[in-house]
């Protein structure tokens, strides 16, 4: 059972129209678009590899990971790197809104009618302010075994 008093922190994205939101303890860094370079028989989302610091870091397109069409980086674009294990991916974002809290009684179950794919990769919706922000799962989107069928 959630602690309807437990606070948690969220960076607020968009991608198209809609918004997203990933917990903020997951997020290492937030930076700007960098042209990738692309890693040959790679899976659909993913539009390839930058050099970090030293690190390379694989680049996926989280639009086309949720099933919208692709989409045509530019400078507007961020890249929000996540550490998630023992990995360290960067997701391209249109743009990074905001820093919020919430508490867990907040956080609304992904409607039922959701086909199984969406109800695995949102994990929760938000409504707050007349917006519906969807959270987004890391442990789905990261996951590399679906990540090859997206």
């Amino acid at each position: 059972m959630l602690d309807s008093n437990k606070q948690r922190e969220f960076i607020a994205f968009r991608l198209g129209q809609q918004e997203f939101c990933v917990d903020v303890i997951k997020v290492r860094e937030i930076r700007g678009w960098t042209p990738a370079t692309p890693v040959p028989h790679s899976p659909r989302a993913m539009l390839g590899v930058i050099n970090l610091r030293g690190l390379v870091l694989p680049i996926i397109d989280l639009a086309t990971r949720l099933g919208f069409p692709p989409s045509v980086p530019t400078q507007r674009h961020a890249i929000i790197v996540v550490e998630f294990g023992e990995q360290v991916i960067g997701f391209l974002v249109d743009a990074v809104s905001e820093i919020f809290s919430v508490s867990d009684d907040q956080i609304q179950h992904t409607p039922d009618i959701a086909c199984d794919e969406a109800k695995k990769l949102v994990q929760g919706v938000i409504s707050a302010e007349g917006r519906m922000i969807s959270i987004v799962s890391l442990d789905e989107i990261c996951d590399t075994r679906s990540l090859v069928a997206a």
